[in-house]
């Protein structure tokens, strides 16, 4: 069920969500709000992965769609209109849409506050344009959980810099994320080999945050030298560890498949594939205790990229 509402309230919203429930509608047992800030242009693309997320973690999802002044090119009046979504076209929880005109943008937590889940943790997400410092957010201080995304800027590097220097603990970035896996198999990989790590590297396409911050959690747990490599990507294709007993390799350079090759030892294939985002989302909301991992690794320095050599060993190996 789909009610649209213009010049709305908050209690006009509230009003309506309770009428879809009486409707009919199964939204009950939800355990989170999920706070979407975002603009017109990804707001359909994010909603869609939030409720797909939704079905493992039964959710009001509240997207906030900011359409300031400067997007019209006359002045136009400050409101709030809301598209009300409950049953099969909200997944597995309730919808809002919320488009905030003009001087409503700029207090976007007062319309929010009212309809979020009494006694549910509440979680924002930033698809895209994040502010400097998520917690500093007036929306982000709602939150026990500050979602950003760093391969969503044009310059993800610096992103990374501004995040490092504004963390509070509950903030993570979907940069992180997406190293899950890789940092899952690499810890499996080194209960195998039994050995110590002297050096490693990371290899990617140039400027990848999560490669950044792959060779970043590595420096930080292994306490040894971590060099990157660019490669033609797709995003991270490889990681190399050099131990006392030869190499760890994994290397995804395209596809779903990636290969383990520890020295002395047959290789296996791994699956490997790039995660959607509403795998990520799901993954993120199951957790919402601080991530220390991501805590410490986001600070540390590493060696910056260089570029593919012939020789695959490095210099101080």
């Amino acid at each position: 069920m789909i009610t649209d509402l213009t010049h709305t309230t908050a209690g006009r919203i509230n009003k309506a969500l309770i009428e879809g429930r009486a409707n009919g509608s199964a939204a009950f047992g939800m355990v989170l709000t999920l706070v979407i800030v975002t603009d017109e242009e990804n707001a359909h693309d994010a909603v869609k992965a939030a409720t797909e997320a939704s079905r493992e973690h039964p959710s009001r999802i509240l997207t906030v769609i900011k359409r300031p002044a400067r997007d019209f090119r006359h002045r136009s009046e400050p409101r709030v209109d809301a598209e009300v979504r409950i049953g099969g076209d909200a997944g597995s929880g309730e919808t809002v849409l919320l488009r905030l005109y003009d001087e409503a943008v700029d207090h976007a937590d007062s319309v929010v506050l009212p309809l979020l889940l009494p006694d549910a943790p509440v979680v924002v997400w930033w698809p895209t344009d994040a502010p400097a410092a998520p917690a500093g957010d007036p929306l982000g201080a709602l939150a026990q959980r500050r979602i950003t995304d760093m391969h969503a800027v044009e310059e993800p590097l610096r992103e990374l810099a501004a995040r490092a220097a504004s963390y509070v603990p509950g903030d993570t970035d979907l940069a992180w994320t997406r190293l899950t896996p890789w940092r899952s198999m690499l810890a499996a990989a080194l209960d195998q080999a039994r050995t110590t790590v002297t050096s490693a590297v990371v290899e990617s396409e140039p400027g990848n945050p999560s490669a950044e911050l792959l060779a970043r959690w590595l420096t930080d747990r292994l306490r040894v030298p971590v060099e990157q490599r660019d490669t033609d990507g797709p995003v991270v294709t490889g990681v190399r560890l050099y131990t006392g007993s030869g190499e760890i390799h994994i290397d995804r350079p395209v596809g779903v498949v990636a290969t383990l090759s520890i020295t002395g030892q047959p290789t296996r294939t791994l699956a490997l594939r790039v995660r959607s985002t509403a795998e990520l989302i799901a993954e993120e909301l199951r957790r919402l205790d601080p991530d220390d991992a991501y805590a410490a690794a986001l600070p540390t320095a590493v060696t910056p990229p260089s570029q593919p050599r012939t020789n695959q060993e490095p210099e101080h190996a």
